[in-house]
């Protein structure tokens, strides 16, 4: 489960690239089945952007963009989107059981 981290147009910082790889952690503790997290750093003239890249079993990509001022920012607003993405997509997956009332009460019209 390899994290990388890229810098555009940048040289960035030993300190910023521990705080993308720390921020990406977060997202392999909690989603252990991540694959591989690729966090691409860029600078546009003021604009600072992260964008991070997912890759899970099942053929799942998530890429989410997080842009500001501040390089650290647009780093959490990019993990935050793709943590949200990863959220929507495990609970689609999930198998979710139907109440026992509705199963009850189809058994009750039924007999």
């Amino acid at each position: 489960m390899p994290i990388e981290v890229t810098a555009r147009h940048m040289s960035a910082t030993s300190e910023i690239q521990e705080y993308a790889k720390d921020k990406a952690g977060e997202l392999l503790e909690v989603y252990p089945r991540i694959e591989n997290i690729h966090v691409i750093l860029n600078v546009e003239r003021h604009l600072s952007i992260a964008e991070t890249v997912i890759q899970a079993p099942n053929h799942v990509k998530v890429e989410a963009v997080g842009s500001s001022d501040d390089m650290m920012a647009s780093i959490d607003m990019a993990v935050d989107k793709a943590e949200k993405q990863l959220r929507k997509i495990l609970d689609k997956v999930h198998d979710h059981k139907p109440d026992m009332k509705r199963v009850e009460a189809s058994r009750i019209k039924g007999e």
